[in-house]
This record gives C-alpha cells, sequence and structure tokens, in this order.
C-alpha cells in the first residue's frame, strides 16, 4: 500500500510563497496522475492542481498563475510552489494519487493533509 505524506505548511501574511511537498513510500508518480486538493472547513475539497505522469499540468483558475506543481528531484516527491498567497487560499492541502475517469481526475488515495493559514 502506498503511503503519502505532505509537508511544508505554515502560517504566512499575504503576498508570501509557500512550498508544500509530497513523498510517497514508493515510486509513482511517473506511473500515476497526482494532484492537490485543499479544504476549508464547512465546504468540499477542491482540486486545486493535477500533473499527469508525463508531466504536463493543470491548475484551478483560483490558482493560475500562482501555483506551481512539479516533481521533486526524486521519483516520489511532487512539490507545490505557492506564491502571491492570498487569505483564501487558507485551507488544508491533501497530497493524492488518482486516475482519470473519462477527462476527469479522480481520487484514489490521500495524504494527511498539511494546514497553510495565510493571515495578516
Amino acid at each position: 500500500q502506498v503511503q503519502l505524506v505532505e509537508s511544508g505548511g505554515g502560517l504566512v501574511q499575504p503576498g508570501a510563497s509557500l512550498k508544500l511537498s509530497c513523498t510517497a513510500s514508493k515510486i509513482v508518480f511517473s506511473l500515476n496522475p497526482m494532484a492537490w486538493y485543499r479544504q476549508v472547513p464547512g465546504k468540499q475539497r477542491e482540486l486545486v492542481a493535477v500533473i499527469e505522469g508525463s508531466g504536463s499540468t493543470d491548475y484551478a483558475d483560483s490558482v493560475k498563475g500562482r501555483f506551481t506543481l512539479s516533481r521533486g528531484s526524486g521519483e516520489n516527491i511532487m512539490n507545490l510552489q505557492m506564491d502571491r498567497l492570498k487569505p483564501e487560499d487558507t485551507a488544508v492541502y491533501y497530497c493524492n494519487m488518482g486516475h482519470w475517469s473519462g477527462s476527469s481526475y479522480s481520487p484514489t488515495l490521500w495524504g494527511q493533509g498539511t494546514q497553510v493559514t495565510v493571515s495578516s
């Protein structure tokens, strides 16, 4: 069973940057689409960014141009660089491994989440 562990969350001021990392217990990132979701209490989990096995990426409109999803130096590390953070980016961020169901990303395996708080 693959395990996903997120790291890098924290408290930052608006306009600052943070980098989240997701480490898998096995090499999976080149074989499966991976994604970051985020969730605010009382709301549904939101898909933030997806990276395919080929390395191509897609982003939610709310983060496009500010967030960058990439693979790390190892085959089992995925990074989410978050720049120009806004208070509305505050959420618990979850790493996810999934699959494609038609043209839609379908989550399969979740990490435990890491809190990101953007506040002055």
